[in-house]
């Protein structure tokens, strides 16, 4: 990901929801699973991981929808009362106790996605075929859980340390 000074604006298909990330994201996932291709109806779907209080909605308000996930806790999908895209998601497992204090933004939500390229892709064991991935970023057939600290960047790490200390839960 390259760095960009923020805020980077984004909204729904309608325009009635507007947002803002304050800042760059920590990470940007390229998710492979076939729940994110059934959630999103495409090949992959590209999250930009950042903390909750650094997006705010200066139009219109969202509405918050419990879903299924893999994990059995599921996921709260944020979208647009009026057209339901959705702008992030919450993933509410997310190890640490993070699932509040981190929103998935939905890239191609945003104004300008062409920054926020995968940093890592994951679950690339479910990819389609037709997928090919650039030979210079990294891919996990799975999640990278044990691999978090050679992937993220050390500020990210920093940002993702604070989370952990709001959560009251330790930095794995």
């Amino acid at each position: 990901m390259e760095e960009h000074d923020g805020p980077f604006k984004g909204g729904c298909a309608c325009g009635n929801i507007r947002y803002e990330m304050t800042t760059t994201p920590m990470i940007v996932h390229g998710c492979h699973c076939r729940w994110c291709q059934r959630e999103s109806g495409g090949a992959l779907a590209v999250n930009a991981l950042i903390e909750a209080d650094r997006v705010n909605v200066t139009k219109g308000d969202v509405i918050e929808i419990h879903t299924p996930s893999l994990s059995g806790v599921g996921q709260r999908f944020a979208r647009c009362p009026t057209c339901y895209v959705t702008l992030w998601t919450n993933y509410l497992d997310m190890s640490g106790g993070l699932g509040e204090f981190v929103r998935f933004i939905r890239v191609g939500t945003l104004d300008n996605p062409d920054p926020f390229s995968p940093d890592v892709h994951i679950f690339t064991s479910t990819k389609q075929p037709w997928v090919i991935l650039p030979t210079d970023v990294p891919a996990f057939e799975e999640f990278f859980a044990a691999k978090i600290k050679d992937v993220w960047s050390p500020e990210s790490l920093a940002r993702r340390a604070v989370l952990h200390g709001i959560a009251g839960t330790p930095t794995p």
